[in-house]
């Protein structure tokens, strides 16, 4: 039914055979694996990670890794900002995220994960202008190659740096319908992070019911909203100052409630654990030990391999 993996950046000094070779060991039925550009420098947390380098691609080698060790790679994943107010580099992202598409094609992987991306500085009617030009030709391509774009709700606003807007257009349900009203193909879906909903104050559980025919991948992370801190910055503070990601368990998810409505609406597929908590930053064996715990808790929701 649900099929536990994680999501490959946190694990950047591994090269792919022993992220494939740590899942197995470790009973996960999946894997999602970046795919970052080797050419393009990417100083952002989690970002620039190349498990995959899609401009050399070995097809061959690539399924052998996977029927060696028996995990599947249940995305490939790329997460810059094609809607980037630089025109050149937003044009690098859009051809890369075509890339990834082709890759994913030839090695049979029925996902790409990336963001929509946002021009910080403009609104949310601007940028919905920005993805009706610049989206269809990346849709076109996956429909081609027969392969689902998995877009994560993530705002990408945390510190200053992405001050004002944030640099993923795709952040709550009300965008989402004009989206797909802009480009209706079930070709394009989410790739749903309950955790981004907690710290916007919205509800993370309700929209696997409303889009249940979208949901084409799934990250499992969790965050905690500091009530304390929220009450003296409030909700226009860049988000940092008043949340932090955790662990899956260790924060305000519902994840009961989330469970029961992925089986309601007969989700089947991956579920990925995805970690961004800086408590378990120190080493290497911390970076382990945060995935590790983060399967134990889940497993009580799902079945291990």
């Amino acid at each position: 039914m649900l099929h536990l993996g994680f999501v490959s950046a946190i694990l950047a000094d591994y090269d792919l055979e022993h992220v494939l070779q740590f899942a197995s060991e470790q009973r996960f039925k999946c894997v999602e694996v970046m795919c970052w550009p080797t050419d393009h420098a990417d100083a952002r947390r989690y970002a620039g990670v190349s498990h995959i380098d899609v401009d050399t691609l070995d097809v061959k080698h690539i399924q052998l890794l996977t029927q060696k060790y028996g995990v599947y790679i249940s995305g490939l994943g790329y997460y810059p900002n094609p809607l980037d107010p630089d025109p050149e580099k937003a044009a690098y992202f859009r051809e890369h995220i075509k890339k990834v598409i082709r890759a994913a094609a030839r090695l049979n992987v029925p996902v790409v994960n990336t963001f929509i991306g946002r021009n910080p500085s403009l609104n949310i009617t601007e940028n919905l202008k920005l993805f009706a030009a610049h989206w269809p030709e990346i849709v076109k391509v996956a429909e081609e190659n027969n392969v689902k774009i998995g877009i994560e709700n993530c705002p990408m606003w945390f510190t200053n740096d992405e001050w004002p807007g944030g640099k993923n257009l795709a952040t709550t349900p009300a965008i989402w319908d004009r989206m797909f009203e802009i480009i209706p193909s079930r070709i394009l879906g989410l790739n749903y992070d309950p955790s981004h909903l907690i710290f916007q104050i919205m509800d993370e559980v309700q929209p696997i019911y409303d889009y249940k025919d979208r949901l084409h991948h799934i990250h499992l992370k969790d965050v905690k909203l500091y009530r304390d801190k929220l009450n003296r910055v409030g909700i226009m503070a860049n988000p940092l100052e008043y949340h932090s990601p955790k662990l899956p368990g260790l924060g305000d998810v519902r994840w009961r409630d989330f469970f029961t409505a992925l089986t309601d609406v007969r989700y089947r597929g991956p579920v990925c654990i995805e970690v961004e908590d800086k408590a378990y930053e120190g080493s290497p064996e911390d970076v382990q030990t945060a995935i590790l715990t983060a399967r134990n808790y889940l497993s009580q929701f799902l079945a291990l391999s």
